[in-house]
């Protein structure tokens, strides 16, 4: 018998403001958390599943969806739930799937408030958040101190490239964590940078909490990559794996992986339709060909080079390239 709409829509499980792991039973939950209201005091609830085993082990944090239009992070947040479904536990892991529910809603990279005097906001960038600022800052207050925190001793949180262009599987770890890079290196990713963070994300807020964190990026945005989801969620097994958190033999990384300190971004220096002359991980020399530009009639109107020896980690898949928009990333 099929499920009524009100069942597949929003099932009826526990309704939670906080949640501490170490205090429920053994097994796999589901939950709401009430992580604020919205402007006209409906809850806004976010899912949460918890895998938790009878024995104590390292208790893992993953998150998806801060970015709302980049839905192959999601997808793997999903499909390892449904994975470690089958699973014998030690330790804990929580999965957070849709973190930006505004975003998702609007296939939007941003956090999008009600209130008439903000703005969207990149709420990938105000993490801890804070219980006094704007609504989107208390979203993230409240996530950070009620969920996230209380229960990691290490974290993920999945992304994509943003629409318009695209990513190989691709880690952001902090090397002075050496779980950081460990983890990262288990995803077993094309593509590892040596990331020390910047402030308000949320890679880099767990790290300065103590928490080791990496951030995976799952190939291009809003599009579905079903390889690339199975990568991401096989490497992040391979994680728990490694942690004593699920049985099973590691798998070590044959494929070649990158790393690097360096990005080096090239962007339009005018709007104009832009088509892309080389491929994701190729390497390119200094003053190569990597995009041209062409206006409204179809002429030619720039040609970009590359500045520096480096691999091609992104490039746009959108033609139109308003100006200061991404056309290749490289990374050296």
């Amino acid at each position: 018998m099929s499920k009524t709409l009100n069942e597949c829509i929003v099932p009826m499980y526990p309704t939670l403001q906080s949640l501490d792991v170490d205090t429920i039973e053994a097994g796999e939950h589901k939950f709401w958390f009430a992580v604020a209201t919205d402007a006209i005091g409906h809850p806004q609830t976010l899912p949460v599943r918890v895998f938790k085993g009878r024995k104590p082990g390292k208790r893992i944090v993953i998150t998806a969806g801060v970015h709302g239009d980049e839905q192959n992070g999601i997808l793997t947040a999903q499909r390892l739930a449904r994975v470690l479904g089958k699973q014998t536990i030690m330790g804990c892991i929580t999965i957070v799937p849709a973190v930006n529910l505004s975003g998702i809603a609007r296939h939007s990279r941003d956090f999008h408030s009600a209130a008439p005097d903000s703005s969207s906001a990149n709420l990938n960038r105000l993490f801890p958040g804070s219980p006094e600022g704007d609504d989107a800052n208390r979203y993230a207050y409240s996530l950070w101190e009620n969920l996230l925190k209380p229960n990691a001793d290490l974290a993920i949180d999945l992304h994509s490239q943003t629409s318009g262009s695209a990513y190989p599987l691709y880690a952001f770890a902090d090397y002075r964590l050496d779980d950081a890079i460990q983890m990262a290196r288990l995803v077993c990713p094309d593509v590892i940078l040596n990331d020390p963070g910047d402030p308000g994300i949320l890679e880099t807020v767990y790290n300065q909490a103590g928490i080791p964190s990496i951030t995976v990026e799952v190939g291009i945005g809003r599009y579905t990559d079903i390889d690339m989801i199975e990568r991401a969620t096989l490497g992040i097994i391979n994680i728990c794996k490694y942690y004593k958190v699920i049985d099973g033999q590691v798998d070590s990384n044959s494929k070649p992986c990158v790393e690097g300190s360096h990005i080096t971004s090239v962007r339009a220096e005018q709007g104009g339709f832009v088509i892309c002359h080389v491929s994701l991980l190729e390497i390119v020399e200094i003053g190569q060909v990597l995009a041209s530009q062409y206006n409204s009639f179809g002429d030619e109107i720039h040609t970009y080079l590359s500045p520096v020896k480096g691999t091609v980690i992104s490039h746009n898949v959108e033609s139109v390239r308003a100006p200061g928009s991404l056309v290749v990333r490289l990374i050296n």
